[in-house]
């Protein structure tokens, strides 16, 4: 199927890695011109090189740390010179915050929310003048579906995703008279190289082989709760198919979804 993607631009914030950089990569063989933002110059470097022997017509790999205002207005001023306008954002970034709620003080719920949340503000902000220009436009936030599924350990992350998912549809409401479509992913356990190196010591930690990633998804699901009907993690690709689906042309009457990518944990 053609998305109609082809020779549109994208920008994904949190790009380099994970479920970011599989978006990134399945635009780019869309045909779609990418511009990947994130803190790491190595990891940059290597989603370029790929993005481009993916097929992507053109690549910016923008190096910007989303808790710093001024480098997100400067890697969107960068899009602007080279682009002039923008079809997709996808926020991709998120917290990594971890712990109950009396192991965490005032700075880890504050950074919670920087990263889980103020992160996508930032780049709508710096984005919605391009995505104006646009002939089509759309926003895909990456939540999570926890925000349905409460684990004790992880309230302040859990919290933070929650602020996004309202914040997305506050602006689906808002910004759809304008024709910019806003919809909000919900992914639960995907291999992401982050969970695969807990699964790894959740896996030394329990006895378990190292290797074997499903029974130590089986055992965090344990302890956090957030079983799927498929018994298994999921890979990054597969939000991703979700996600540029969202950022295509063919995805005008889906506003203010929260759609979960999950295998199953809950039903929104």
């Amino acid at each position: 199927m053609d998305l109609g993607l082809r020779d549109g631009t994208a920008v994904i914030a949190g790009g380099s890695r994970g479920m970011g950089r599989a978006t990134a990569e399945l635009l780019a063989r869309e045909g779609c011109r990418v511009a990947v933002l994130a803190r790491g110059a190595s990891d940059l470097e290597e989603a370029e090189a790929a993005l481009r022997a993916d097929g992507a017509p053109d690549v910016l790999a923008l190096r910007a740390d989303l808790l710093d205002t001024s480098q997100v207005e400067a890697a969107f001023d960068a899009v602007s010179r080279r682009w002039g306008e923008l079809n997709a954002l996808v926020c991709a970034a998120g917290p990594g915050t971890d712990g109950t709620f009396a192991e965490l003080v005032d700075r880890d719920w504050v950074r919670a929310f920087d990263e889980g949340a103020l992160t996508a503000v930032r780049c709508v902000r710096a984005a919605l003048p391009l995505l104006r220009r646009a002939r089509f436009a759309r926003i895909v936030t990456l939540a999570a579906t926890s925000t349905r599924q409460q684990s004790p350990r992880l309230v302040a992350y859990t919290a933070a995703k929650a602020a996004l998912v309202s914040i997305t549809k506050n602006l689906a409401r808002s910004l759809a008279p304008e024709g910019i479509i806003v919809n909000c992913l919900c992914p639960g356990w995907v291999l992401t190289p982050s969970v695969e190196r807990y699964l790894r010591e959740l896996a030394a930690n329990a006895g378990l082989a190292g290797n074997d990633l499903d029974a130590a998804y089986r055992e965090g699901t344990r302890m956090f709760g957030s079983a799927n009907d498929l018994g298994r993690p999921g890979r990054p690709e597969e939000v991703a198919a979700m996600a540029v689906l969202l950022c295509s042309p063919l995805a005008g009457f889906t506003v203010g979804g929260t759609i979960p990518v999950d295998g199953g944990t809950d039903f929104f």
